[in-house]
């Protein structure tokens, strides 16, 4: 089962289950649009993977099924994040 993490990693932004901003990686790592388009140029920081539109869940399963209720927020240190973006950015996330 996905697990819908409540902000985004790297600028705290809230995402809750209906946003239409949150991204998600493979291990879905979650990230906001713009930071993903912005910043990371679709390009995980953790796993240097892709991204993609993290779904909804039904809202008749919320209750059953939460969002996790700890947020993880860790900024991206982007001086380290360099050498994986520039090794990346220029590869389709399904040729990486």
């Amino acid at each position: 089962m996905l697990e819908l993490r409540p902000v985004c990693e790297n600028c705290n932004k809230k995402l809750p289950n209906e946003s239409n901003d949150a991204r998600i990686c493979t291990f879905e790592c979650t990230f906001c649009k713009d930071c993903v388009e912005n910043i990371l140029h679709n390009v995980c920081p953790n796993c240097g993977g892709g991204f993609e539109k993290r779904p909804s869940r039904p809202r008749l399963l919320l209750e059953e099924f939460p969002m996790k209720p700890e947020p993880l927020h860790k900024i991206v240190d982007l001086e380290i994040f360099e050498e994986l973006l520039m090794k990346n950015k220029v590869v389709p996330p399904n040729e990486r």
